[in-house]
């Protein structure tokens, strides 16, 4: 699965504009900290967004988007990381 994603890696970004008010997403490019503006930004490096708030159309119900998006962006690195980790384990182990 993990060679099937986007490549790596992944970062959290808070962006803004007149279609995605507060915009938190997961993209390839780093945040500059300038909630920048479409089309300030490249929406083709975004792979994932957790949050939309105006139109309200990506959300969720408990509020951790910035959590979600963080989880996710973390993710890209770590699975890829744990699954050689068992690998090398169960090497070790001669299973």
């Amino acid at each position: 699965m993990c060679s099937a994603a986007t490549p790596g890696p992944w970062y959290v970004r808070n962006l803004d504009d007149d279609h995605a008010m507060n915009l938190v997403a997961v993209s390839t490019v780093e945040d500059t900290g300038r909630s920048e503006r479409w089309p300030g930004f490249d929406q083709g490096a975004l792979i994932a967004a957790t949050l939309v708030q105006q139109p309200r159309y990506v959300d969720c119900a408990d509020g951790r988007w910035d959590e979600n998006a963080a989880f996710i962006a973390m993710a890209r690195e770590a699975v890829p990381q744990l699954v050689e980790e068992i690998r090398r384990l169960r090497r070790l182990l001669g299973s």
